[in-house]
């Protein structure tokens, strides 16, 4: 099979293309460092994923985490998190000894981040000022590039970053006046002041760009792709919104006028409060959405294809009043529609996306997500309702979609089928056309079924693989702490798990490549 037939196709799928993957984050990866990154330990899985037959890898958000180490509340949505920079390249590159990252232990089933971050910090912190002290010169100049090429987001973010330290952590509204509105002098004279502390900023994201370039490097030469996750709004404590008020629907002193949620749904009787800013798409088509397209270029760099998070918003996001205390009371208004993906298809080339089309879904969000042929998702704990047009059964998809056992949302689904009524089990089992069995045997069948669907691409966490149960979950919507904490450890990636995933892909025709056919290329998106 030559090269061609074998390169990775992007959405959308044609009807012919099978493949698979599995969804971790890069923080649930083993490492001795308390958190995953992505060095060694990314590399290994890529290979991992590859062995066992598998043609993509999907990871959250890979955004600095601010409130509730949320990966969906970013503080930029351009930077990355300085806690995936891997020590054991910063060693490799000179930049570290071997001493600086001994005598410390962490969980190896958590992510302690009380622990994690001061310790990356001072990491970080010793990296540059051995940088400077004139480690590693031949790297200055790739640096001085990296800041000059990256400097429409990365000069806003670094001064926000040092101000944030300055301030103890305090949201930006919270800073004095001059700062929060961006007056030119107060900017300038901070630039001066806090000068040692950006160029710091700086230099961790030029160390993750990297070592991410790194990483997916290695991921192409071995046939794995990287899907990303775009969060749909940004964290009303961002450089985002401090360095570009114009582009958000803010009051006069600066704060939301309304924010973000979703109405009770499956998740919540409540509704969801998120809080997050929304857009001014007005003045957001007026530059041509330009900052929008900045922002999926920037991912795009490190990634292959992006699943757009809560895609229903961009027909229509639930407003609710800024100081409301539940998301009960708010109204749809509509977003900014077909004419949003026409010019990114117009500057990118392409629609690299996987919709993620859940929640409270209306026809016209179908009818946004099918105008522009992005593959929905079909997520099978949702499918056991008893109704056979249920659209996350099987027999109702369509191939160009992306079924899931489960997401980082939801439970695993060894824990899902536990907390299931007997009726919904019992459907379960009557769709699986066998006897009922063992919670224990629930995830692999749910595999089974996600990788004999018409998807045209099955995705499965990895906790679903390894057959774990609710100690296992990575997030709970509406709970605002001790999520995105889940690690797994490399002794409990079972071989025998792998190698069966192995003979199911095979088994299921999910090969990951279509003979002749030519892949998609997006304008922009550096490899």
């Amino acid at each position: 099979m030559c090269d061609d037939d074998r390169r990775i196709h992007l959405p959308p799928f044609p009807p012919e293309y099978r493949a698979s993957g599995l969804l971790l984050h890069v923080t649930s990866l083993p490492s001795p460092y308390g958190i995953g990154d992505v060095g060694p330990a990314a590399l290994a899985w890529v290979d991992r994923l590859r062995a066992a037959g598998q043609s993509w890898w999907q990871a959250l958000p890979l955004g600095p985490t601010g409130y509730g180490d949320s990966p969906y509340q970013p503080l930029s949505s351009f930077a990355g998190n300085g806690l995936l920079i891997s020590p054991d390249w910063l060693i490799e590159d000179g930049l570290l000894r071997a001493s600086d990252v001994a005598g410390h232990s962490f969980s190896e089933t958590a992510v302690a981040y009380d622990a994690v971050v001061p310790f990356k910090h001072r990491l970080l912190e010793t990296a540059w000022t051995n940088f400077k002290g004139g480690a590693r010169p031949d790297l200055a100049p790739v640096f001085e590039q990296f800041c000059d090429d990256h400097a429409h987001w990365l000069e806003d973010y670094a001064l926000f970053r040092a101000l944030k330290a300055r301030f103890n952590g305090a949201y930006y509204l919270d800073w004095p006046a001059e700062l929060v509105q961006r007056s030119p002098a107060a900017l300038a004279q901070a630039r001066r002041e806090l000068a040692s502390q950006i160029a710091r900023v700086c230099f961790a994201q030029f160390l993750l760009a990297r070592q991410g370039a790194r990483l997916k490097e290695h991921a192409q030469r071995n046939g794995v792709r990287l899907i990303g996750d775009l969060p749909f709004f940004v964290s009303p404590d961002s450089s985002d919104v401090w360095a570009n008020p114009e582009l958000f629907l803010l009051d006069e002193h600066r704060r939301p006028s309304v924010v973000a949620g979703v109405p009770p749904d499956y998740f919540s009787s409540q509704g969801q409060l998120w809080g997050n800013p929304i857009y001014d798409w007005g003045a957001l088509r007026r530059t041509g959405y330009r900052w929008c397209i900045d922002r999926l270029r920037a991912l795009l760099v490190h990634v292959d294809v992006i699943r757009l998070d809560h895609f229903r918003a961009f027909a229509a996001a639930w407003h609710v009043p800024a100081d409301a205390r539940t998301a009960k009371t708010g109204q749809w208004v509509a977003g900014p529609g077909a004419d949003f993906f026409a010019a990114v298809q117009a500057e990118l080339g392409g629609l690299p996306f996987i919709a993620e089309d859940l929640g409270v879904i209306t026809p016209d969000v179908y009818a946004l997500r099918d105008q522009f042929r992005l593959p929905g998702m079909r997520v099978l704990q949702f499918a056991f309702d008893g109704h056979s047009d249920n659209p996350y059964l099987p027999h109702n998809y369509v191939s160009n979609a992306v079924v899931y056992t489960g997401t980082h949302d939801n439970p695993t689904t060894r824990g899902w089928y536990e907390d299931l009524p007997d009726a919904e089990r019992q459907h379960v089992w009557n769709y699986l056309k066998r006897p009922a069995g063992k919670s224990s045997e629930v995830a692999e069948e749910l595999i089974r079924l996600a990788w004999s669907s018409a998807a045209a691409l099955a995705i499965a966490p990895l906790q679903d693989l390894l057959n774990l149960g609710p100690e296992a979950r990575m997030n709970v919507p509406g709970r605002s702490d001790g999520n995105w904490r889940w690690r797994t450890r490399e002794e409990i990636l079972s071989a025998r798990a792998f190698q069966a995933l192995r003979e199911l892909t095979k088994a299921s025709r999910r090969v990951g490549y279509v003979g002749n056919l030519r892949a998609s290329g997006v304008a922009g998106a550096a490899s």
